[in-house]
């Protein structure tokens, strides 16, 4: 009988994590609550030199993916449909294996996540996980504000 209630609580607990871990992904929030340094105490702002390409006229996503990340391929395609709904946003994409620097420096835990700058370089907002279409616009209606 015993055995019956652990693998009950054992149950609820995985749905419970489960869950938890389903509402947190892919949404955006401002820096500062998971460790990352607030958006103010920034110094450092995402540039030509570390992007390798130029930033948007009005806001830049960038995503940070790796080879074989299945959820990193749909947000490439959200992140995409932005760029055409929005004119002025450009996406850069980097792999986060081969700028592993950019990846400790920024706190990059995992595999897609997505930063929303504004014009000039600055971290806006930031999601782990595979944002929605309209969670990535309001993000960037933030940014070009």
């Amino acid at each position: 009988m015993t055995g019956w209630w652990v693998l009950m609580a054992a149950l609820i607990a995985t749905f419970l994590v489960a869950f938890a871990a389903r509402a947190v992904n892919g949404r955006f929030r401002s820096t500062g609550s998971d460790g990352v340094p607030a958006i103010d105490d920034v110094a450092d702002r995402f540039d030509v030199e570390v992007l390798g390409r130029s930033l948007g006229d009005r806001a830049t996503l960038v995503q940070f993916s790796s080879a074989f990340c299945q959820p990193c391929r749909a947000t490439r395609a959200v992140l995409a449909q932005v760029t055409e709904i929005v004119p002025g946003v450009e996406v850069v994409e980097v792999d986060a294996e081969a700028h592993l620097e950019l990846v400790r420096q920024w706190n990059v835990l995992r595999t897609p996540t997505v930063f929303v700058l504004d014009s000039s370089g600055r971290l806006v907002r930031r999601a782990s996980g595979a944002p929605s279409r309209d969670q990535v616009l309001a993000a960037v209606a933030e940014a070009v504000d």
